[in-house]
């Protein structure tokens, strides 16, 4: 190699380094702007998310107590019913009671014959 090759190569290198090197501040600042740009994003889109997902859930909830509370409106008329015709068989069985104690024959002394 002639000596104009190497002090051409050896130029090239040392501008090449300076030029890194002037550069390199301007890189990690642009680095950390870009990695605090990045972080605030996601911290965002991390709220934006549970937002989101807080309001899913509350709207799921609330559906599934209305399904549930009409289930157990269901059941108490249900219920209700239940006892109502009870109730009627109670009474019916009342009247055929008194029915039979009336149409029953009554025996001196109380025996029969």
């Amino acid at each position: 190699m002639t000596p104009e090759i190497i002090i051409a190569v050896i130029t090239a290198a040392s501008v090449l380094a300076a030029a890194v090197v002037a550069a390199l501040p301007a890189m990690l600042t642009a680095l950390r702007r870009t990695r605090t740009a990045v972080e605030t994003s996601v911290q965002e889109q991390g709220a934006e998310t549970r937002a989101a997902t807080i309001d899913a859930l509350d709207a799921v909830g609330s559906r599934l107590e209305a399904r549930f509370n009409a289930r157990i409106d269901d059941l108490r008329d249900d219920i209700d019913d239940v006892r109502e015709d009870i109730t009627r068989v109670r009474e019916w069985q009342a009247g055929h009671d008194a029915e039979h104690l009336i149409i029953q024959p009554r025996y001196p002394g109380g025996t029969a014959p």
